[in-house]
């Protein structure tokens, strides 16, 4: 391969989600050299890092917009336009239209990071997925959980490659005065045990079996605190279930700066690929309860980085928190193992790996 090469990175959204914010990430250690990548996204009011791709020197298209139907036309003109070499998508409904718009003689090759497992989709995302999937010249998968589901589809040797991409908190604050800092942010107590999430408040995230686990919680260790990070549709459903000692801090830029102000991370999830939120905490040093669900058990082992629990049962959730509020010296271990593990987490080597696909497929 020779020359440089234009691609396009296709979203559904540009917002705070984990997927979004490893575009970001792996914008800031592109190959500029060889790849001149830009950025295009479906829902216009989702476009919170759209400032932060453009600092990075990433052209951004906004494919959205009254008649919003109309979005898959404008990516077909898009392409047609900026003659891209190769398109990579993220989120099933870009690439499916990605998949049928990207036809005849100037074609750019398709590659698609799949996030989720595949029974998280609709069935109607399923079924149109799984039949434009075979157009795909590679696939990445954030973990081999995500992998597992989607390598029947089309089993060739290197067609699937998993990618643990990594957050990138060079430079977030750290130690007694972050801790000062992002409690008196949050308006928490310096003294109280703080348990935090971060998240989408979703179905997917059941933020409800964290809540029950929490009220749990409270009734051995009654001036302990749940903070929950994320905006989302149920939100309003949520904090009417909340009891006492939880803060909904809505959806933040800083995340980076407020986990130093935790003393417990935490995922109820029911389904992850493999989430930028805990690979986030444990790089803070945090010790961690999460669900043993998607990529989460190939990161964090139970006992050693944080605790591992069922998807949807308060009663454990609630036993392995309070185990941990209970237990400073706990928290101090498998918050330093946390540590060490996230020394494995490499945001610019899992960019070099991606554009490791992208040679491979160009030069077919």
């Amino acid at each position: 391969m020779s020359g440089r090469r234009r691609v396009l990175w296709l979203a559904k959204g540009l917002g705070r989600g984990g997927a979004e914010q490893l575009l970001l990430n792996c914008a800031r250690h592109a190959d500029t050299d060889r790849y001149e990548i830009e950025v295009a996204y479906v829902l216009p009011h989702k476009d919170a890092l759209v400032p932060a791709l453009e600092a990075a020197g990433v052209r951004v298209h906004c494919l959205g917009g009254p008649p919003g139907a109309l979005w898959p036309l404008r990516l077909r003109r898009l392409l047609a336009d900026r003659r891209y070499d190769l398109v990579h998508s993220h989120m099933p409904i870009p690439a499916v239209a990605a998949r049928l718009a990207a036809f005849g003689r100037r074609a750019p090759r398709l590659v698609h990071t799949e996030h989720n497992i595949w029974e998280r989709y609709r069935t109607a995302t399923r079924w149109a997925n799984a039949l434009t999937y075979r157009r795909n010249d590679a696939v990445i998968a954030v973990s081999h959980a995500v992998a597992a589901t989607i390598g029947r589809r089309r089993p060739e040797g290197d067609w699937v490659t998993v990618v643990h991409h990594g957050p990138d908190l060079a430079g977030a604050p750290a130690g007694a005065a972050a801790r000062a800092a992002a409690r008196a942010e949050l308006g928490l107590p310096q003294d109280a045990v703080v348990v935090g999430t971060v998240g989408n408040l979703t179905a997917k995230k059941d933020q409800a079996t964290l809540l029950a686990a929490f009220e749990r919680v409270r009734r051995d260790h009654p001036s302990a605190a749940l903070v929950l990070i994320g905006s989302g549709p149920l939100e309003a459903e949520l904090k009417a279930r909340a009891g006492e000692g939880v803060v909904f801090a809505g959806s933040r830029s800083d995340v980076p700066a407020l986990l130093p102000g935790l003393d417990v991370f935490t995922l109820s999830s029911r389904q992850e690929g493999l989430p930028v939120a805990l690979m986030e905490a444990m790089t803070s040093g945090l010790p961690s309860v999460v669900t043993r669900v998607g990529g989460m058990p190939e990161v964090l082992d139970d006992g050693e980085q944080g605790l591992l629990v069922p998807p949807g049962a308060p009663a454990a959730l609630a036993a392995a928190l309070g185990r941990l509020a209970g237990d400073a010296p706990l928290r101090a271990r498998l918050g330093a193992a946390a540590g060490e593990r996230a020394r494995t987490f490499d945001t610019a080597g899992a960019q070099q790996t991606i554009e490791q696909v992208y040679d491979r497929v160009l030069a077919r």
